[in-house]
């Protein structure tokens, strides 16, 4: 259990750490023409296809694997306390786990289909590459809808509980509440999201993981009184 704890923190920093390298990656080194034609766009996304794929891999499948590390960890810690908002919650990190893999799966392997169609037609390979990107925008990259109820619930259940600390928690039901607010297409609903889950997570791992450390010493304590 405390190894879990541990694991779960190290996960959840690992999570800010992956949102900081996208926030980078696409901040500063993307260049994407989104005013020029179909044909270089596809220029550009074939140019790019191996550092686009593998930023896509670590935001989504690398990210999602972090999550179920998590996810579990937070069930685990939770769910002494009976409640059952922490088993809706739970579930909802696990459908979010989901979600976030099969989107990168999805844009990797539409990004290659996409490509290869473009020696038939620039125009079609550009058009399922626009049906490719919402179907991964809808899924796990610009409606968090999912994960913001995975961190309202958590984070309300935490705070009846006292689990963690206080200001994490209200840090947590804000974030939650900004990832639901997502269902509004508006791109910096998303970005508020972005940002201050880097914060909560960041947080939250380092509150786990000193909270595991101080059941290890309250454990070994115990034990050396027993012998």
């Amino acid at each position: 259990m405390i190894n879990l704890q541990k694991f779960a923190g190290a996960s959840s920093i690992f999570e800010a750490l992956i949102y900081i390298t996208a926030f980078v990656y696409f901040g500063a080194y993307w260049e994407y023409p989104s005013e020029s034609s179909a044909s270089e766009k596809m220029a550009y996304l074939a140019e790019n296809q191996l550092t686009f794929s593998m930023v896509n891999f670590l935001m989504y499948v690398v990210f999602g694997i972090f999550l179920a590390v998590l996810v579990v960890g937070l069930h685990e810690k939770l769910k002494a306390t009976n409640d059952p908002i922490v088993k809706v919650g739970s579930a909802f990190g696990t459908v979010w786990v989901v979600l976030v893999i099969a989107s990168g799966m999805l844009a990797n392997v539409g990004l290659l289909h996409s490509i290869n169609l473009m020696d038939l037609s620039s125009e079609k390979a550009f058009d399922m590459w626009r049906i490719i990107s919402v179907l991964v925008e809808s899924l796990g990259g610009g409606n968090e809808l999912v994960g913001g109820l995975w961190v309202l619930l958590i984070s309300f259940a935490a705070l009846k509980a006292k689990a963690f600390p206080k200001g994490l928690n209200y840090l947590g039901l804000f974030v939650g509440a900004s990832g639901i607010a997502t269902v509004y297409p508006e791109e910096t609903l998303t970005e508020i999201f972005g940002i201050t889950q880097i914060v909560w997570f960041t947080w939250l791992g380092i509150s786990m993981i000193s909270q595991s450390d101080a059941d290890s010493s309250t454990q070994l304590n115990t034990d050396t009184s027993a012998d």
